[in-house]
């Protein structure tokens, strides 16, 4: 029998007792192991805080806040958030079209709380070195769904 995939356990010499309880693991088993303590750090870079409408609608009234539409260029022509920039259309622009200031709002949404597209824009902003990025979750359906206008 071949020992490939099999990870050897470490144990401390002053516990040789506790070897006799231990038993190999195999890659899989090894990778989740050491892998699982940080998987809440992994999820918490690629997460970004949810903006309710209410909020969304005052940055946009008081006219503090970039919106990244992330639904496609035949959608953003369909009607989009008023204000918002076309991802698709405009990424190689982006880092033009953004503020100056890096801590200024950045709201990027897709079409409903279960498109995960946004996080090309939210990422992009990031990267670009921006702090206040947020996800508006509800996206363009949920902002129809509230009545709210949308640009052509």
């Amino acid at each position: 029998m071949s020992n490939l995939g099999i990870i050897p356990l470490v144990f401390l010499p002053s516990k040789p007792h506790l070897a006799q309880h231990l038993m190999p693991m195999n890659r899989r088993q090894a990778l989740a192991t050491l892998t699982l303590p940080f998987m809440p750090l992994a999820l918490a870079a690629d997460k970004y805080p949810d903006i309710p409408l209410d909020e969304l609608k005052r940055a946009i009234a008081e006219r503090k806040i970039t919106l990244i539409d992330v639904n496609g260029t035949d959608s953003f022509r369909a009607g989009h958030i008023p204000g918002a920039i076309d991802f698709i259309a405009k990424e190689a622009d982006i880092p033009k079209l953004l503020p100056k200031d890096k801590s200024a709002l950045i709201v990027a949404y897709c079409s409903n709380e279960d498109c995960g597209s946004y996080r090309e824009a939210a990422d992009l902003a990031r990267q670009l070195g921006y702090t206040n990025v947020k996800h508006f979750s509800a996206g363009i359906i949920g902002w129809k769904k509230a009545g709210e206008p949308v640009e052509r």
